[in-house]
């Protein structure tokens, strides 16, 4: 009966849809840290960006995932609309290579042997096979990223011969040769019609896949064929600029609105070189020939690597006309405008540039507090309210990134599944609170210096020389916290935590000196106690990047995480950690004594 056809059919399109993202959304996660580093380095050559397109989209196995990142890189400042350009055309061709995979499904094996391993229906259990080996049995890095790979692709031929079977039953009704019939007679329709299934299935590649299991159940002739495949381009290239508009800059918005451009423009070429071709008699040989699943992936690789061809000399008109349909607006005025432009949801897919987004954030937070913290030392020894209003404007940019970059990671989160990227999703989770204290703690230190001010009080020299003596070791507090931080330095975060007790040290030394020239009458109450206050807020740092040091080390070593304080207490215990107390401790009470 047809309605168990219709379903058996609509099954194998389900398992080849999952398959497809299956093994997209795999491919996307194990190369994606690759994938940020090539993209970045794409340069103004359209034919450099071109290849690389395609290269990127052969292995992600999607144009629309390539065009959805480039916007995003595109928003954050990473690569120019110019460079975007080439990578945008290499897409479209780089996706026909997913259905240059599927044209297995003709291959014959006859007698051989070695044949029979290509057919899919020998692949799909063999891949299936890989998969769950490298997921159940294997522990080897990214080995479940690499079985579902396998899975995926597994699925997929499973998927597609579910279909030919399920289509190969309507084939006797003579339901599918009337149906591509009609769509040869009337092309617009043909074209609507991919445009429309390309649309639904947000994929050019599913859509050519399924024509190509139609073609191996029905006598589908070219000239039912070409203007479906014409149509997919539009379809797909809709959702992409969709997808590229939502909460993005306008150069962001223009990558979508320039694929469509393309797009038009490539559809336009394909259906008048079919035309004239015809009309002079150059298709005669294939017009009416039935098509096999090979024959449509050559032609939809000819299609798109013809179209390139003609168009990437002037793919600087769909820039110019990009620029007339999305306006340039009113630049907003924001320090930090790109960083906030790069935590873009469309890199969720692609963890490694979602988290480097992430990152530079979190580098800008860190850089602006350090900064803060030295320019309200500046205002304790000569106060300055121009600076002031800095340390105060730069607190609120950073309270501003801490929000987004801590919604972010929690938008993040369900989107990565790999252990290492887990592992730094954590380690972000727990500075960002941190650096964002470092800003509060340069605003706080800012406050006690205009309070002397405002109060015409001011410190004994003893006292001043003490301050300078905490900015000293606190600088290399920060630089050791620092780089810790941005370069995942163990090193730098072991030295953090004898640094930091040396401060601890250092400003309870200077506490008791300062009661003693309270004592003695040297200083007032009030001075001491905006004295105090000070460094309170000093040693408030130092604890701060301690903590920075203990997250880099938990991230480094996971089994740490549990009980962070026994590790440091450990750590404490060791040779270095004593030689390297005992030697910053000399360094800086020397200098308090001479």
């Amino acid at each position: 009966m047809i309605i168990f056809n219709i379903i058996s059919l609509l099954g194998g399109l389900a398992m080849f849809l999952y398959g497809m993202r299956l093994m997209g959304t795999s491919l996307k996660e194990g190369s994606s840290g690759t994938l940020k580093n090539v993209l970045e380095r794409v340069t103004d050559s359209y034919i450099k960006a071109f290849l690389l397109g395609i290269v990127v989209t052969a292995i992600i196995q999607s144009s629309t995932a390539t065009i959805v990142i480039t916007s995003g890189l595109v928003a954050a400042g990473v690569i120019s609309l110019d460079q975007s350009l080439g990578i945008i055309i290499g897409a479209n061709v780089g996706t026909t290579v997913t259905g240059q995979i599927i044209r297995l499904l003709d291959v014959e094996a006859g007698g051989s042997f070695v044949l029979r391993f290509f057919q899919p229906a020998t692949l799909a259990p063999i891949a299936l096979i890989f998969g769950i080996c490298f997921v159940m049995f294997f522990k080897i890095r990214k080995s479940d990223n690499l079985g579902n790979i396998f899975i995926g692709f597994g699925i997929l031929f499973s998927g597609l011969l579910n279909m030919t079977a399920a289509v190969s039953d309507f084939a006797s009704t003579g339901i599918i040769d009337k149906l591509f019939s009609n769509l040869g007679d009337n092309p617009f329709l043909g074209y609507l019609t991919g445009a429309g299934i390309a649309f639904v299935l947000q994929s050019s590649s599913a859509t050519i896949g399924i024509l190509q299991a139609f073609s191996l159940a029905g006598n589908i002739p070219f000239r039912a064929i070409y203007s479906v495949i014409v149509g997919v381009y539009l379809g797909d290239c809709v959702t992409t600029a969709i997808v590229c508009s939502i909460g993005a800059k306008q150069d962001a918005r223009r990558v979508g609105i320039i694929n469509i451009l393309y797009n038009l423009s490539k559809s336009l070429v394909v259906l008048l070189a079919v035309v004239i071709s015809k009309n002079v008699g150059l298709l005669d040989w294939v017009w009416d020939v039935p098509m096999k699943s090979g024959g449509i992936a050559n032609a939809n690789t000819v299609f798109n690597l013809g179209c390139a061809v003609l168009l990437l000399p002037v793919v600087g008109l769909f820039k110019k006309l990009s620029f007339r349909i999305v306006k340039e607006e009113p630049a907003k005025e924001n320090k930090y405008a790109d960083k906030l432009d790069a935590l873009s949801p469309v890199f969720f897919s692609t963890p490694a540039l979602a988290l480097r987004s992430c990152y530079s954030a979190l580098m800008c937070m860190f850089d602006a507090s350090y900064t803060g913290i030295n320019k309200a030392y500046d205002l304790v020894g000569k106060f300055d309210e121009k600076v002031y209003q800095e340390v105060l404007d730069e607190e609120e940019n950073i309270d501003l990134l801490t929000d987004r970059v801590d919604n972010y990671l929690v938008q993040l989160s369900p989107h990565i599944s790999e252990n290492n990227y887990i592992l730094i999703l954590t380690q972000y989770h727990k500075v960002v609170s941190e650096f964002e204290h470092l800003g509060d703690s340069a605003v706080y230190m800012a406050q006690c210096a205009k309070s002397m001010y405002d109060e015409g009080i001011s410190f004994t020299s003893q006292a001043v020389k003490e301050i300078n003596l905490t900015r000293l070791l606190l600088n290399n507090i920060l630089e050791q916290a620092n780089s810790a931080f941005s370069k995942r330095d163990i090193d730098a975060a072991r030295h953090v935590e004898p640094l930091c007790d040396v401060m601890s040290s250092l400003t309870s030394r200077l506490h008791d000196n300062h009661l003693e020239r309270l004592r003695e009458g040297q200083c007032t109450v009030r001075a001491g106690i905006l004295f105090s206050d000070l460094l309170s807020h000093i040693n408030d740092v130092s604890d701060t990047c301690s903590n920075v040091g203990k997250a880099t080390i938990t991230r480094v070593y996971p089994e740490t995480a549990d009980n962070a304080h026994s590790y440091i207490s450990s750590l404490k215990m060791t040779d270095d950690y004593s030689k390297e107390y005992e030697r910053a401790h000399s360094l800086y009470f020397n200098q308090l004594i001479t």
